[in-house]
């Protein structure tokens, strides 16, 4: 069994394959850093070179070819959001080829797979500076069983859900008693940043998130201050595009609701 498709992918374990490629040390790794510069010319983290680094993303690339039965969706789609860490031009182009291919299909009501499908061709293609498609899977993936579908998965991510999970049924599930979204919306309004990638994405979650679980903004003034500073910054800049400025209408709403 290839690795991409043991599990489905936390944070954690994303950040660690990817740290070679973003230079960006793992936060759960932080306390291993050195308090004192090590002597002489000593990396700060993993490395790999050019040939390495194409071997690998040429690998990733041929998985997600491959990857054309029903059984390997989770291995193709892990693949092509790796593929969003490589610049290569060739990459980019063959990423639009997935776009065309997930994210202009029809996506019906309860479809998991083809939803997480266009994410990951969508997310990849934003994360090497082409967000277009990101703002047209928001508009598509906009609707309950896809927001839920969403909001599961991105409880996963970060680490919210206590068990491992094998495949992607568990983003269909009606029960989301399974999670509080506390860390989640702590860790989504970090990431209401004007020069993120994945802004679209973040801010409809967060918008998602607040209408579904009013209560976490009732119950914190902490998290409703940080939410306001974070709707002010992105409401200060030009990247909020018509459905971004409804849904931080709609979070100010929440806001001031909360605050009663």
């Amino acid at each position: 069994m290839h690795p991409l498709a043991a599990s489905v992918h936390r944070k954690t374990l994303t950040n660690l394959i990817t740290w070679p490629f973003t230079g960006y040390l793992p936060q759960e790794l932080k306390i291993f850093e050195p308090k004192v510069p090590r002597r002489g010319p000593v990396a700060s983290g993993p490395t790999m070179g050019a040939d390495e680094r194409t071997r690998f993303f040429d690998h990733l690339m041929t998985v997600a070819e491959r990857g054309v039965h029903a059984e390997e969706a989770l291995l193709r789609r892990q693949a092509v959001y790796l593929l969003g860490f490589d610049q290569r031009d060739q990459v980019a182009e063959w990423l639009r080829g997935e776009w065309s291919s997930a994210g202009r299909r029809p996506i019906a009501d309860g479809d998991v797979t083809s939803l997480l499908e266009a994410r990951s061709a969508s997310v990849a293609l934003a994360s090497i500076g082409d967000g277009s498609h990101l703002h047209d899977f928001v508009l598509r993936a906009n609707g309950t069983r896809a927001d839920l579908a969403n909001l599961n998965y991105w409880a996963h991510w970060i680490g919210e859900l206590p068990d491992d999970q094998t495949d992607d049924t568990f983003m269909a599930a009606d029960d989301t008693k399974a999670w509080s979204g506390v860390r989640l919306l702590h860790h989504l309004v970090s990431r209401l940043d004007p020069a993120s990638p994945h802004l679209p994405l973040n801010l409809h979650t967060v918008h998602a998130l607040v209408a579904s679980r009013p209560v976490l903004l009732a119950t914190s003034p902490d998290s409703r201050s940080a939410l306001a500073g974070a709707l002010e910054m992105i409401s200060s800049t030009a990247v909020l595009n018509r459905e971004g400025r409804d849904q931080v209408a709609g979070l100010h709403y929440a806001l001031r609701l909360a605050d009663r």
